[in-house]
């Protein structure tokens, strides 16, 4: 059974279609990423998943159900917009919102103890919200999502504000939710992220959805036409515009997107015109990064 059935789902704010026609379904016990650049209608999307939005046409739904207030306590959610009650207390606000997901109190409490620990925030849970900053902030929402164990976990955005030895935390935490039976949706705009955890994607832009599917069988489809090169040396050797299309550089390391037809041999010998020393040099699949871009800047593949 899908954990979450999108059918021709439409979402319009006047005559603006902030969704349309969208379908989709996620796997139960998959991570599934929702991406697309500003203004794509992913968090739309996700506020009809979690019922605070309702579609206009299509429907939703949530382990077979439809869109209830039920349904709604299978789903933890991190909205990208901050949700906490910024004057309460970091442990009384974790216990009210676990009590709002059904706890008792008491386990609520013990539960948002736990989590303080692990997170690294045991020792702040008596200031008010407001006193904390923006990442530690992030990880109390991060908590109150996860604290009722949901089977459906959706995370807008859970990386802003982290740093990357407390975004490397949270990631763990998500991977151990899946590993435990969490379906889990993703929406960021971390391409690195997406690449490391998702099983699946959907990429909207302008609320349509413009590519979905398996994501080592997206990546694969487009066969391995990049090439990744460390060196050491002037960078003129790739310039070599009826080989290489699209140049992404990293300093004294690039990834060169070939052109249909290209033989990568060829820069090789152009860097051995130019006496580069190359230290890596390898075929690979496009970086998501790239497969994005061209999709949302309507290029073909």
């Amino acid at each position: 059974m899908d954990a979450v059935t999108l059918e021709q789902v439409t979402k319009r704010y006047d005559s603006f279609d902030a969704v349309s026609s969208l379908s989709f379904g996620i796997k139960e016990g998959s991570v599934f990423g929702l991406l697309g650049p500003n203004g794509a209608g992913k968090t739309t999307t996700l506020r009809m998943i979690v019922h605070i939005l309702l579609p206009d046409e299509g429907s939703v739904r949530v382990f077979g159900q439809p869109l209830s207030e039920r349904a709604q306590d299978l789903i933890g959610y991190l909205p990208e917009e901050r949700g906490l009650y910024r004057r309460m207390r970091v442990l009384e606000v974790l216990r009210f919102l676990g009590a709002l997901k059904g706890l008792p109190e008491a386990e609520a409490e013990r539960r948002a103890i736990e989590w303080l620990e692990r997170l690294g925030l045991a020792n702040r849970m008596n200031d008010e919200v407001n006193d904390l900053s923006r990442g530690m902030q992030q990880k109390i929402q991060f908590i109150a999502a996860i604290i009722h164990k949901p089977p459906l976990v959706i995370l807008d955005e859970p990386f802003t504000g982290l740093d990357p030895v407390n975004a490397q935390v949270v990631k763990d935490v998500m991977l151990e939710l899946r590993k435990d039976g969490a379906t889990i949706i993703l929406s960021t705009h971390r391409m690195d992220q997406v690449e490391q955890m998702c099983d699946s994607i959907c990429l909207m832009n302008k609320g349509h959805k413009i590519l979905d599917g398996d994501l080592k069988a997206i990546k694969k489809s487009y066969g391995t036409n990049t090439v990744r090169v460390e060196f050491v040396g002037n960078p003129a050797f790739i310039q070599l515009p009826d080989v290489v299309e699209r140049v992404n550089s990293f300093g004294e390391m690039v990834e060169l997107r070939l052109r249909p037809g290209a033989d990568a041999q060829q820069i090789l010998r152009s860097a051995v015109d130019h006496r580069v020393e190359i230290r890596r040099f390898e075929l690979i699949e496009p970086p998501l990064n790239d497969i994005f871009i061209e999709k949302v800047s309507g290029r073909d593949a």
